[in-house]
């Protein structure tokens, strides 16, 4: 095994100097509030969303379902979770029913500070808006129950999200290395 590190940035919007915007969705999809009976499609969808990622790599419990069923299932019942802030976005399927292609979840760090959570997109739905959706809609709920400031962490490696999140009023405040493990070939 060798150790490597990931570069992941740290960015913060705050929602007294940039309201969020309202979240708007393409034809055949709609955004979900939270609901306890919903958390198997957040966990589906953010195994589909994560499985072949590098943030599997680095957070090992995004690269199996069962692992994201636990994490969901941990934030959902944690301390601090949110249920304003956390959200599902389904597409209208073929056969004519939904299914999850979406997710993101909130958490209140402390007073003032939100955390969010695991923006996850399955790869066939993305380039449609549904980040910008999901990280609309979330800021909505944080502002809902009176934080002030939001913050979440990405990947420096996937710049397309940091574009989105600069996009939406997040500044980048600060730089974080996560050591991985990796199996040596």
């Amino acid at each position: 095994m060798s150790v490597t590190y990931i570069k992941r940035h740290r960015m913060e919007v705050d929602l007294r100097r940039r309201p969020p915007l309202a979240p708007r969705l393409p034809k055949d999809y709609r955004l979900v509030p939270w609901c306890p009976a919903l958390l198997e499609d957040h966990a589906e969808a953010k195994y589909l969303s994560f499985h072949c990622e590098m943030d599997a790599e680095l957070f090992p419990c995004l690269g199996n379902p069962e692992g994201c069923r636990k994490l969901m299932q941990d934030i959902s019942a944690g301390r601090g979770f949110i249920a304003e802030a956390t959200w599902l976005i389904a597409s209208y399927d073929q056969r004519g029913g939904w299914e999850p292609c979406a997710t993101i979840q909130g958490s209140r760090y402390d007073a003032t500070y939100g955390a969010i959570q695991n923006v996850g997109v399955v790869p066939q739905h993305r380039h449609r808006g549904l980040g910008a959706a999901l990280v609309s809609a979330a800021l909505l709920g944080f502002q809902q129950v009176g934080l002030p400031q939001v913050y979440l962490e990405v990947t420096s490696q996937n710049v397309g999200a940091a574009r989105l999140y600069q996009r939406l009023g997040f500044k980048r405040t600060k730089t974080i290395y996560k050591t991985v493990e990796m199996a040596l070939s």
